[in-house]
C-alpha cells in the first residue's frame, strides 16, 4: 500500500508538470513603416520583384557560379559557422536530456577495520568489503525549468543557424566582389594601356614635328610627362587586380597558386544590366540573417527568465536506488545482501531567495538588452539597404555623366587633331585635349568598377545568398 501511495503521488506530480513559469515569448511585429517599399527603390534601375536566393546567377557567368559554390563549401569562415551550429545542437541535446531519467552505476572495494561491537564473534575485524549499485533519478518539471531550458537551447540553435546564413551572405558577396574586381581590373588595365598607346603615338608625332622645327622642346617634354604619368598607373592597377585574385583564392579555400587560371580570364566588367529585384521591407526583414539571429537571441533570453524563475519554487526529483554489499566480490552477483530505496526528494531554496531573485533580474536585464539589439538590427538592415540602393542609383547617374563626358572628350580630341594638322592650333591645345581624354576615360573605367561593386553591395545588404531564402 505504501508503494502504491508513493506511485500515485508521483503520477499526480507528473500530471502537474508543464506549468512553465516566466514570460511566454511572442515575436515582435515589425513597424508598419519598415514593411513597405524602400524609399530609394523608386529609381527605374530597381524592380519590386522578390530577390532570388542565388542572385549571383543573374550575372549568367558559369565561372562565377563555380567559384561561389566552392566558397560555400570550403570557405574557412563558413566552416567555423557550421562548427558553431554543431555546438549549439549539442547544447540542445543536453537540454533535452534533462527530461530523461538520469542513471549512474557504481562499484568499488574497500579494505578496513570494523568496530569490535559490529562484527560477529570469531569474525575478522579487518577484511575487504565490496559494493555495487545503480541510482536512477527523474526531475519532475513542475515549474518548467527544464522545458524553458530546452526552449532557450532551441532558440540558441536557430540563432547559430542564422549566424551561419549571415556568414554565407558575406562570403557570397565577397567572392562575387573579388571576381568582379579582378574583371574590372582587367578592363581598367586595358583602358590604361590604350591611353598610354595613344600618348605614345602623340609623343612620336610631336617629336617628328620638333625635329622638323614645327614644335618646341617644351611640347615634347609636356607630352612625355603626361605619357609617363599615365604609364605609372599601370603597376598600381596590376597590383590591385592581383590582390583581387589572391583574395578570391582565400575566399574559395585555396592557396593563391591553386586558383584556376579561368578565374582571372574575364576582362569585361561584371554587371547586371536589367533592373535589380529588391522586394520590399517586409521581405528584407524576413530574409536578413542578422535580424533573424537577433530575434532568436531575444527568444532565448526570454526563456532564460523562466529558467531563473523556476528556482523560486520547489524542485522535486523522484529517485530509486538498488545495490548489494558483501565481504566477497562474488556475493554481489550471487544474491548477497540487497538494498533498495524508492522515493521523492524535494529541494527548495527558502527563505533566503535573494540570490535567485538577483538571477531573475539579471535575466530580465539580458532580455531588455536583446530586445534593444533586435530593434537595432532592424534599423541597421533598413539603413544599410536604403544606403546601398541610393549609392547604386547615384553611381549609375555618375556613370551616365562620365559616358557623356568621355564621348565629348573623344570628339574634342579628334577635332583638335584635325586642327593641328591644318596648323590652326599649337601643341598646348592638343596636350590639353589629350589630358582631358585620358582623365575621362580613366574615370569612366573606374566608375564602371564602382557600379559593379555598388550592385553587389545591394545584394549583400538585401541578405541574399543562403539556401533557405
Amino acid at each position: 500500500m505504501k508503494f502504491r501511495s508513493l506511485a500515485l503521488s508521483t503520477l499526480s506530480a507528473l500530471a502537474l508538470s508543464g506549468c512553465a513559469v516566466g514570460p511566454d515569448y511572442a515575436p515582435t511585429p515589425p513597424r508598419p513603416a519598415s514593411s513597405g517599399p524602400f524609399l530609394s527603390a523608386s529609381d527605374p534601375v530597381f524592380t519590386p520583384a522578390p530577390l532570388p536566393a542565388d542572385w549571383w546567377r543573374l550575372y549568367d557567368d558559369p565561372v562565377l557560379d563555380s567559384l561561389v559554390q566552392d566558397a560555400l563549401r570550403a570557405n574557412t569562415d563558413v566552416r567555423q559557422a557550421v562548427a558553431r551550429i554543431e555546438r549549439a545542437r549539442a547544447g540542445l541535446r543536453g537540454a533535452r536530456g534533462d527530461r530523461l531519467p538520469q542513471s549512474s552505476i557504481g562499484a568499488g572495494g574497500t579494505y578496513g577495520r570494523a568496530p569490535e561491537g559490529q562484527v560477529p564473534p570469531g569474525a575478522d575485524r579487518e577484511d575487504w568489503s565490496y559494493d555495487a549499485g545503480i541510482d536512477v533519478s527523474y526531475e519532475v518539471d513542475l515549474f518548467g525549468r527544464v522545458s524553458r531550458g530546452i526552449e532557450a537551447a532551441q532558440a540558441d540553435l536557430a540563432a547559430s543557424e542564422a549566424d551561419a546564413d549571415a556568414v554565407r551572405v558575406m562570403v557570397v558577396a565577397d567572392t562575387t566582389r573579388a571576381y568582379a574586381d579582378a574583371a574590372s581590373g582587367a578592363e581598367r588595365l586595358r583602358v590604361a594601356r590604350e591611353i598610354v598607346a595613344l600618348l605614345d603615338q602623340s609623343l612620336t608625332l610631336t617629336r617628328k614635328r620638333y625635329e622638323a622645327g614645327l614644335e618646341s622642346g617644351l611640347a615634347v617634354a609636356r607630352i612625355a610627362t603626361l605619357r609617363d604619368q599615365r604609364a605609372a598607373d599601370i603597376p598600381l592597377l596590376e597590383a590591385a587586380r592581383a590582390s583581387a585574385l589572391f583574395r578570391l583564392a582565400t575566399l574559395t579555400g585555396r592557396a593563391p597558386a591553386e586558383l584556376p587560371p579561368i578565374a582571372g580570364e574575364r576582362s569585361i566588367v561584371l554587371e547586371i544590366e536589367q533592373p535589380l529585384p529588391v522586394g520590399d521591407g517586409a521581405q528584407l526583414l524576413a530574409r536578413r540573417p542578422d535580424v533573424r539571429a537577433a530575434e532568436r537571441r531575444l527568444a532565448a533570453s526570454t526563456a532564460r527568465i523562466g529558467v531563473a524563475t523556476a528556482d523560486l519554487y520547489p524542485r522535486i526529483t523522484f529517485g530509486a536506488s538498488a545495490g548489494s554489499t558483501g565481504p566477497d566480490i562474488g556475493d554481489i552477483f550471487t544474491g548477497g545482501p540487497l538494498r533498495w530505496l524508492l522515493g521523492p526528494l524535494l529541494s527548495w531554496t527558502f527563505p533566503n531567495q535573494e540570490p535567485v531573485r538577483a538571477r531573475i533580474d539579471a535575466a530580465e536585464a539580458d532580455t531588455k538588452g536583446a530586445l534593444a539589439a533586435f530593434d537595432g538590427a532592424v534599423l541597421t538592415a533598413l539603413e544599410e539597404t536604403e544606403t546601398a540602393l541610393s549609392n547604386y542609383a547615384r553611381a549609375i547617374e555618375r556613370r551616365r555623366a562620365l559616358q557623356s563626358a568621355s564621348e565629348e572628350a573623344e570628339r574634342a580630341f579628334r577635332i583638335v587633331g584635325a586642327q593641328q594638322r591644318e596648323g590652326q592650333i599649337n601643341s598646348l591645345d592638343r596636350l590639353d585635349a589629350e589630358r582631358t581624354l585620358a582623365e575621362t576615360r580613366a574615370q569612366l573605367a573606374a566608375q564602371d568598377a564602382e557600379v559593379s561593386r555598388a550592385q553587389i553591395d545591394v545584394f549583400r545588404t538585401l541578405g541574399g545568398g543562403w539556401a533557405g531564402d
